[in-house]
């Protein structure tokens, strides 16, 4: 027979286990969820300038974008002038894209949602902040790590099945105050492909926020499109009206 020290180790040791992060996948996805809803806020109003950065040349926007939630987006050029009033909207998983010189919206097909966004390394849904990452995958903590004395996760995800989603796995980083520091894509042979890095972590908006994210694809460091933050504010609520083709298609000065 078992001695009672035995069994009064196990269960100590099971109750630990149980409460290690490690142990369930229940814990990674309600990490990745508060994280994600603490970067993107109830709603928030952003500026934002997005450098396309290649060795022989680069180029600059400023973008104004609205978010509501976790599925409604509003992203305007402001800048250069012959950008100026270029707009998508995406709504759930639908999205909308408006340009000013022909006075046309044009509804974005989900087969181009993981299209390069105005010629930079951000796909559209990767502009949108789309919701994919928190209803068609599974995660799992696989290992943690230091950054800045913070405890930092290491999420899998993995795609349910038949989930319709172009990535086969995805990697997060995940700070234990859910402030992101990283996020890789992998293709269907899990051979990656590109990796989001947020950098200068500061006060943004009320509260920590990485300042500037940088997105490349694997092996190619020197082409990169860097988003900076200039200014962040979080909202309780927007209006509905802001997510509309209407808006979509209204002058922003």
């Amino acid at each position: 027979m078992l001695s009672r020290k035995t069994i009064v180790f196990g269960l100590v040791l099971s109750m630990i286990l149980l409460k290690s992060p490690l142990a369930h996948s229940d814990d990674a996805r309600s990490l990745v969820e508060n994280s994600f809803n603490y970067m993107r806020g109830r709603a928030s109003i952003a500026t934002v300038v997005m450098t396309v950065h290649r060795p022989d040349w680069e180029r600059k926007m400023t973008i104004k974008a609205w978010t509501r939630g976790q599925k409604d987006s509003l992203f305007y050029i402001d800048a250069p002038a012959k950008d100026h009033g270029n707009g998508t909207l995406k709504k759930g998983r639908e999205m909308w894209m408006y340009n000013p010189k022909i006075s046309r919206v044009i509804k974005v097909p989900p087969s181009m949602m993981s299209q390069s966004w105005m010629g930079s390394d951000f796909s559209n849904n990767d502009l949108a902040k789309s919701d994919s990452l928190l209803t068609d995958y599974t995660h799992s903590i696989v290992g943690t790590e230091a950054h800045d004395g913070k405890k930092v996760y290491l999420i899998k995800s993995m795609p349910k099945p038949n989930a319709p989603v172009v990535w086969g796995m995805q990697k997060q980083k995940v700070r234990e105050d859910l402030i992101w520091l990283s996020q890789i894509f992998f293709d269907e042979d899990l051979n990656p492909v590109k990796a989001i890095t947020m950098l200068e972590i500061q006060m943004l908006g009320g509260k920590l926020y990485p300042k500037t994210w940088r997105v490349h694809k694997s092996g190619q460091a020197t082409k990169y499109t860097q988003l900076t933050y200039k200014r962040l504010t979080f909202k309780n609520s927007l209006p509905d009206s802001l997510f509309t083709l209407s808006s979509l298609q209204k002058a922003r000065r």
